[in-house]
């Protein structure tokens, strides 16, 4: 089956605008219009569309001809000239249309053709430049891409306004595309890896983050592995060789020191106690990782104990990561120091208790509840982090998880592998609806979809958003030395990314977003494309009560399927599209967590309807059809 795509659910120009608009030329663009109403002086109402405009005329016309004009002039008047004769009995638009190419010297070739008649049905102009150029496109369209949707790109191209460049072309047709995005990143991987030649420091870095982007839940992995280790190297009963064998495996993942044994990978407190603060870390505020408050603890002065234990406790006790039993046990340990005298050496071994105690809530935390986070976007294997590595930063923390999974990929020892097995099954088997959601985030995140704009904000790390994949191509493309097979892969993966910003727009208070996501979950693929189109309050936030949502996806199992959703009143309606049997069956089960999830998000489901690609309301649905536009931007037709 070909690659399907859609078309933006965007009003179109003769949609948004009245009879009384008036139509914005540029000099030497082509139309076809009729003549409405003729005026003194050769001046002339021709409509195109819907719309109208007031133009001077070289030769007298007829109220009620249909032409082909050019402008010759736009100041300080619009001129137009007459191209063809009037549509008559006599002459059809495919006679009209080889008279145009007659007269203005264009080539008739199929592509040219078609190219005019579409956008002679769509009555907008465009230039014999773009006429050209529009030819040559669509002559040497890549392969997969269908004509309907290169001439929808260059109709938007020039609705928009849009730059009449190649890459722009490109972005907008691979944009459009509803799957296939998996299969060009594994195509670009596999030519980083056998194309010589470039610069291979770059082509390794750009295979990481595809290797990343494949595995977007490999640092839930490695927060199970951190876990275990932890707690292995905690255990008073585990053979020495075990936590050896642990404890070098956090070192090579860079967790901790080279230099450290069994004896000190958890007295850190002597590095913490001459560790500077930091400047978003004050003595007498909350921290949010508890290896910060570990780090207030241990600098804290006898004269100051009692105030840094309040703090404390209010802090175990706001922590949404640790069960009651943990912090009662938590507390038990700040009662027993309160009624000690204050001293350094009191407030040393506290310390250590303290961190002890929160490895082994922490450790059970990261094993058992995944995909958990605080109102900060903590995680408990965050906070384990915070805890055994001085140096822990959330941003990445990711970075070292995802490298201590491939530290015990790559281990020959049988234990890690076995260990590896099983954090794998148990990221599996814990795998929910937070764990779609964390997986979007981190591939969207490493496609570096909204690398412009953070970059543009000077939010976040620069150096972590120069990874992304998204300025890694950028950089591969405009490398000369870049062999050509690899280069055109890269400019597809770049066209499909930038096509997401570009489909992605808004009119008025209308607001259409594209996200294209290639998603594995477990060894299976899928191809995710999600088309929102919803409108924005007067407060410019989204307007969460009525939005119409398509997701287009394409699994091993399911494989193709379309889910229409619409959204009016907070009032949920599904409809799924899908050629398997008995697929109705299946679904039944998963409706009432279905409803309950939405329930908690404040909306009701009206129903879940599972349908084949067919005849729906009188309407053709297969697989490959588009969305139409309709009225008010905000319907559409799958």
């Amino acid at each position: 089956m070909t690659s399907t795509s859609f078309n933006p659910i965007l009003v179109n120009t003769q949609q948004t605008t009245t009879n009384n608009q008036v139509l914005a030329l540029r000099q030497d663009q082509v139309f076809h219009g009729s003549i409405k109403q003729l005026y003194p002086n050769q001046m002339a109402e021709v409509q195109v569309g819907g719309q109208k405009l007031m133009a001077k005329l070289e030769v007298p016309l007829k109220v009620g001809d249909t032409h082909f004009f050019q402008v010759t002039a736009t100041n300080p008047q619009t001129e137009l000239k007459v191209v063809t004769g009037p549509m008559s009995q006599t002459m059809t638009n495919t006679q009209q249309m080889n008279q145009l190419l007659e007269t203005m010297n264009l080539p008739k070739t199929p592509e040219m053709q078609q190219v005019l008649s579409h956008f002679m049905k769509a009555q907008l102009p465009i230039s014999k430049e773009q006429l050209l150029t529009a030819e040559s496109w669509m002559k040497n369209l890549p392969e997969g891409i269908q004509k309907q949707d290169a001439l929808q790109a260059l109709q938007r191209m020039v609705e928009l306004k849009m730059p009449f460049t190649n890459t722009v072309f490109q972005a907008l047709t691979q944009g459009a595309k509803t799957d296939g995005m998996s299969a060009n990143l594994m195509n670009l991987a596999q030519l980083l890896a056998t194309q010589t030649g470039g610069n291979e420091s770059l082509k390794n870095t750009i295979l990481q983050q595809l290797d990343q982007l494949a595995k977007p839940l490999n640092n839930e992995t490695g927060g199970v592995l951190l876990a275990k280790a932890t707690q292995l190297l905690t255990n008073p009963s585990t053979p020495l060789a075990t936590k050896l064998q642990q404890l070098a495996l956090l070192k090579e993942a860079g967790i901790l020191p080279q230099n450290t044994n069994l004896q000190n990978w958890q007295t850190v407190n002597q590095q913490r106690a001459q560790a500077p603060l930091g400047s978003s870390v004050q003595p007498s505020s909350l921290p949010i990782q508890a290896g910060q408050m570990l780090q207030q603890v241990v600098q804290t002065t006898p004269a100051q104990s009692n105030q840094i234990i309040e703090q404390v406790r209010e802090w175990i006790n706001n922590d949404r990561l640790l069960h009651t039993s943990q912090k009662e046990q938590l507390n038990q340990l700040l009662n027993r120091f309160v009624q000690i005298p204050p001293s350094k050496q009191a407030i040393h071994v506290f310390t250590n208790q303290l961190q002890e105690q929160l490895i082994k809530a922490y450790s059970e935390q990261a094993s058992s509840r995944l995909f958990t986070q605080n109102e900060q976007g903590i995680s408990a294997k965050d906070q384990l982090l915070s805890l055994i590595k001085l140096d822990s930063n959330v941003q990445i923390n990711d970075h070292l998880l995802r490298n201590l999974v491939k530290v015990a990929t790559d281990s020959p020892q049988p234990q890690l592998q076995s260990a590896l097995t099983q954090a794998e099954a148990q990221v599996q088997s814990s795998a929910d609806s937070r764990a779609m959601e964390q997986a979007i985030k981190t591939v969207l995140k490493g496609l570096g979809v909204s690398y412009e704009a953070t970059l543009a904000s000077k939010a976040g790390d620069v150096q972590a958003i120069a990874q992304q994949l998204k300025p890694q191509l950028l950089a591969l493309i405009q490398d000369m030395q870049t062999p050509t097979p690899l280069r055109d892969a890269a400019e597809i993966v770049m066209g499909r990314l930038n096509g997401m910003q570009l489909l992605s727009s808004e009119n008025g208070h209308q607001h259409q977003l594209i996200m294209q996501v290639p998603l594995e979950f477990f060894g299976k693929k899928m191809d995710a494309t999600l088309q929102w189109n919803g409108r924005m309050k007067d407060d410019g936030k989204i307007d969460a009560n009525f939005a119409r949502i398509l997701f287009y996806l394409n699994m091993e199992s399911l494989q193709q399927t379309v889910i229409d959703m619409q959204v009016q009143n907070r009032v949920v309606t599904l409809n799924v599209y899908n050629d398997l049997p008995n697929l109705e069956l299946l679904a039944s089960s998963l409706k009432a967590s279905l409803k309950n999830g939405l329930a908690d998000k404040e909306y009701i489901l009206s129903g879940v309807f599972i349908k084949p690609f067919g005849e729906q309301g009188g309407k053709t649905v297969t697989k490959d059809s588009k969305p139409d536009e309709q009225q008010g931007g905000v319907d559409i037709r799958v």
